[in-house]
């Protein structure tokens, strides 16, 4: 496995062997005199880090507990010319991979070498495989209403058309998870899927987020830095609240989009671009006087619609349990039980936030914090004889189980209706018989 590798000494002599060591072992390798000369080579980051302890200035204990504070996560092995216990257990402690003691043997260094490098490949691929779970999880579209099985349709057939969309919505109705839908069932599935906040975007920075900056344009980056343009060739850029995004940077995105080419801030040579854009609005770009109509003309390639909670009122209650189900996993619950009642007063009421409302009902319901008599606002309309009816049937039944404790045969007896009736019931009103 070749890696890049940094090693820091104040020894010259030992460095510069120490570099040959790593360089003939299929290394790519970068010597560092000090601490310091270490952390202002940290960009990029290595994939492993080896250095002496003893050092002036800051040591090598300061300098794994530096890294460590700026969260970076390469391997760290220290080595010593001094037999010292204490300093070796600070450094595991410290998250130093391994501590090794001088003189050495180069076999067993380059073995530790090895042993620390798989360790980090097989931490980043289960880091992997959970983002991969994760994702899949949160790109399902649940429901089965009409709105929410054309929805679906609608995303199954844009991921095969490699085109931009424009994806418009009111808030919470889950823009962003179309737009990964769309991602995860394209052909560019296995690029990157890289999303922009355009609202976040600090005007004065705007452009070189999006398109980068060459060697020394910024001051301190003598290297320069690939922007969110580059950062998703090859796969899909989602561009958020799309109608904040200023209007220079509305101007060159819109060459952008016409060229697929681009040009780091700084920069002469164009670079190609293989990209998809997808962009959401919680506004309609087409009456907006604030954003550029050819604009809207470039990334409405097709557009997409999200269905709100009210187009979906008999789903509400199968994403509100799916999300409920979720928390109480995460959080070491038991999945929740759906009474019919509550489910019939999650579907009244007028869910203003959308999916995104809903999901955070859900996970306080699923952590016994939601109460069903608060529910805030409810849809407009009376409830109909047949819905009272159909509320005060369900609260008896449940009472008459409860009481009999889940004896389905005795609570039949005591209702005075056959055992398949009532049984016929609890389905129907979602009741269960299973403690």
């Amino acid at each position: 496995m070749t890696a890049r590798v940094l090693i820091v000494d104040d020894d010259t002599d030992h460095l510069a062997a120490l570099c040959d060591l790593m360089t003939a072992s299929g290394h790519e390798v970068r010597g560092c005199a000090g601490a310091q000369e270490a952390l202002d080579s940290l960009v990029p980051a290595p994939d492993l880090l080896i250095s002496d302890l003893r050092m002036p200035g800051m040591d090598g204990i300061g300098l794994l507990k530096e890294i460590r504070r700026r969260a970076l996560a390469f391997p760290v092995i220290l080595l010593t010319g001094h037999g010292d216990v204490g300093h070796a257990v600070e450094a595991i402690r410290a998250g130093a991979e391994d501590f090794l003691e001088k003189p050495y043997d180069s076999t067993h260094l380059l073995a530790v070498v090895r042993r620390a490098l798989d360790a980090q490949a097989a931490r980043a691929e289960v880091s992997r495989l959970q983002q991969v779970l994760a994702e899949r999880d949160e790109v399902g579209i649940l429901g089965t209403s009409r709105a929410m099985r054309g929805f679906r349709d609608r995303i199954a057939v844009l991921a095969q058309v490699d085109l931009d969309v424009l994806i418009t919505g009111e808030t919470g109705t889950g823009k962003e998870l179309a737009a990964r839908a769309i991602h995860a069932g394209s052909p560019r599935a296995n690029g990157p899927f890289v999303a922009l906040n355009c609202a976040a975007l600090p005007e004065a920075l705007a452009e070189t987020i999006l398109f980068g900056h060459g060697a020394g344009a910024v001051a301190h980056d003598a290297e320069g830095r690939a922007g969110k343009l580059e950062a998703a060739h090859g796969g899909t850029l989602m561009l958020d609240e799309v109608e904040t995004m200023p209007p220079a940077v509305q101007a060159k995105l819109l060459r952008v989009l016409q060229e697929r080419m681009f040009e780091r801030i700084g920069e002469n040579t164009p670079r190609p671009l293989d990209i998809r854009i997808i962009a959401t609005s919680k506004t309609n770009l087409r009456q907006n006087m604030d954003f550029r109509a050819d604009l809207y003309f470039r990334l409405a390639g097709s557009e997409l619609t999200t269905p709100t909670l009210r187009e979906a009122g008999e789903d509400i209650p199968l994403i509100f349990a799916h999300y409920a189900q979720l928390a109480a996993r995460r959080y070491g619950r038991a999945d929740p039980a759906l009474s019919w009642v509550l489910r019939q007063t999650l579907k009244r009421r007028a869910w203003p936030g959308n999916v995104r409302e809903l999901k955070a009902s859900a996970e306080a319901f699923a952590l016994g914090l939601f109460e069903t008599g608060a529910t805030g606002s409810t849809a407009p309309g009376p409830l109909t004889l047949a819905q009272r009816v159909a509320e005060f049937e369900a609260r008896e039944i449940a009472a008459v189980l409860d009481a009999h404790r889940d004896n389905t045969l005795r609570a039949a007896e005591t209702l005075g209706i056959p055992r398949r009736t009532l049984n016929d019931k609890m389905r129907r009103y979602g009741l269960s018989a299973e403690k």
